[in-house]
């Protein structure tokens, strides 16, 4: 990684250390190497020590981006409100070992954070802690398979505008499925899958936008065939089985996100056998809640989020 990509931050030009001081938690980053052998890249974001935390967020991006630029904004917040968040780029994203954006079986993927989090888990100062996933978009579908993994390893989920299936509105119509499927099993790693940037799709506020784009890590190629053929298997099968997400979970999806369908939220929300499901669509809001929304906007959604964890807690909100 070159010094000028880790000197680079979306909050500015100040260190990473100085920030989180500013912000009142603890930061840090390593490198953890799975069972099968890859290298990905951790980061943690801890209340401070003198206010010991009240649970554990363990967090999954979505495609083509990381853990080091935007997704930190929510965990910082979370942090500071008093939950002990972790996560890692996944393979082949971020400063994760793999060909950039190319994820040829989520399901080691997901093996690959469930052994992570595990490893988090069995940390001392964490005992009995509650455990929750949360998962932004393609993370959201992974958090989800991470559920049915360890079905009784997590107390809860936050899932933001997951991608939960493949919208009918977006799929490719066949033949392009099955003609994209036959070459994969050629060339998997081919990037020619057409499509255009949805980060302009995804980020409302203009300003943000160049934020958003300015992100070093940032995959802005065009999807590789395997990884498209994999996506479309997972969430195929994803969408078959909503019926036995079983876990406590709260989806956030806005209105307008046309990059993943709040139809499918809300499909979710009605076949899961989980007893405790809320689900949250914000009027008018895009795929990027957390960030790419004016403040006022950000504030409702972490708000939402917040008051649901802490409900999950037994706990009062920290002050600030």
């Amino acid at each position: 990684m070159v010094e000028q990509e880790e000197d680079l931050h979306f909050w500015g030009n100040i260190s990473e250390e100085e920030y989180y001081k500013q912000q009142g938690i603890r930061g840090s980053n390593s490198l953890y190497t799975s069972p099968r052998g890859l290298s990905l890249f951790t980061r943690s974001w801890l209340p401070l020590p003198d206010a010991p935390p009240r649970g554990i967020i363990f967090g999954i991006h979505g495609y083509g981006n990381d853990i080091s630029w935007t997704f930190q904004s929510t965990s910082i917040f979370l942090a500071r409100k008093g939950f002990a968040c972790f996560a890692l780029d996944i393979e082949g994203h971020g400063r994760s070992q793999g060909l950039r954006c190319y994820v040829p079986s989520v399901d080691l993927v997901v093996q690959d954070c469930l052994s992570f989090f595990n490893l988090i888990k069995r940390d001392p100062s964490f005992d009995g802690l509650p455990c929750f996933l949360y998962g932004e978009s393609m993370g959201g579908a992974i958090a989800l398979l991470v559920h049915f993994a360890d079905p009784k390893g997590f107390q809860g989920a936050v899932l933001v505008a997951p991608m939960c299936k493949i919208s009918d509105k977006v799929r490719p119509r066949w033949p392009i499925p099955q003609a994209l499927t036959f070459i994969s099993n050629f060339l998997p790693t081919l990037a020619i899958v057409p499509t255009e940037d949805l980060l302009h799709k995804s980020i409302k506020v203009e300003e943000k936008k160049s934020v958003g784009n300015s992100n070093p890590l940032r995959y802005r190629g065009k999807p590789r065939l395997g990884t498209v053929v994999e996506l479309l298997r997972v969430t195929e099968l994803l969408s078959q089985k909503l019926s036995e997400v079983s876990i406590p979970f709260l989806v956030v999806h806005g209105s307008a996100d046309v990059v993943t369908d709040p139809e499918v939220s809300r499909t979710l929300y009605k076949e899961a056998a989980s007893q405790d499901k809320t689900l949250k669509i914000y009027e008018g809001m895009w795929h990027s809640l957390l960030f790419g929304e004016p403040d006022e906007n950000i504030e409702i959604v972490r708000t939402d989020i917040l008051t649901w964890l802490n409900d999950r807690c037994n706990t009062k909100q920290t002050s600030e």
